[in-house]
């Protein structure tokens, strides 16, 4: 009898959602923790992390949770928003309103066309602010795209669960296979493989690094190093190092801090 070699598995496409987490910062109603609970998971997503949440656990967040109450029992709660993106190679950060700061603003479609093509390999974070005032610029800080939701620009406040429920349904969309016109994959070829980017926690060591040699070196006023340093930051985060490039460029730290002696012939 002939045989015939197996065939691979078929892939899900929303296997990348594995590598999505959905993050709330500072949260003020637990009823909205449940609500984005139950939007996450009637879209396929189940990794949800809090920064700092008012009240959780709370019966409140649980009841409006409905038939979510699983990832409100696998939540991770952290202190910082560095915490709840360990290992994260890309975070965009929604807002309500225009900010103006260095970071590339895309509407929240074509963000979701970026997270998918990097989940795809890495994990990502979409991160969101208080109900009140949404994310600090200390909370951007730690993003590399800034995504906003084109509502009616005459009453642009959304629910902080619903804000959830369309971005959640971008990504399924995207992961599923929808084809957007444009030039939305202009980050990434789509004929090309995504490179690996450095995690979050890699690019804070990178900052430390730099900050200390900036210091070190004179470059910075000691007495008041912040809002220069915050630009700084904003210039590298623009530009997604990769895993390499960081290495390369903490080299270069490395030898600015204690210059290799040159050999004389």
């Amino acid at each position: 009898m002939p045989t015939f070699p197996k065939q691979k598995p078929k892939l899900n496409p929303t296997d990348i959602f594995k590598n999505v987490r959905i993050v709330l910062c500072q949260t003020s109603h637990p009823g909205n923790i449940g609500s984005a609970a139950r939007a996450m998971k009637t879209m396929g997503l189940n990794q949800l992390y809090l920064v700092q949440p008012q009240k959780f656990p709370d019966a409140q967040a649980t009841a409006l949770a409905t038939g979510a109450a699983d990832l409100l029992e696998n939540v991770i709660v952290t202190e910082t928003l560095s915490e709840a993106l360990t290992g994260c190679a890309f975070a965009i950060g929604l807002s309500a309103r225009r900010r103006y700061l260095s970071h590339e603003n895309v509407n929240v479609r074509e963000a979701a066309l970026q997270a998918n093509r990097i989940a795809a390999a890495q994990p990502i974070a979409f991160v969101f602010g208080t109900e009140m005032s949404g994310l600090t610029n200390a909370e951007l800080d730690c993003c590399q795209l800034l995504a906003m939701i084109p509502a009616n620009p005459e009453y642009s406040s959304l629910n902080l669960a619903a804000a959830v429920q369309i971005v959640c349904y971008e990504l399924r969309m995207q992961a599923l296979g929808g084809v957007l016109e444009g030039n939305s994959n202009k980050a990434y070829g789509l004929d090309d493989a995504a490179p690996e980017l450095a995690t979050n926690e890699d690019c804070e060591r990178f900052y430390a690094h730099l900050e200390e040699t900036l210091l070190h070196i004179g470059y910075l006023n000691p007495n008041a190093p912040k809002k220069l340093f915050e630009r700084l930051r904003r210039l590298y985060s623009r530009a997604r190092l990769e895993k390499e490039e960081i290495n390369l460029l903490r080299g270069v730290l490395t030898l600015t801090q204690v210059p290799r002696k040159h050999k004389k012939y």
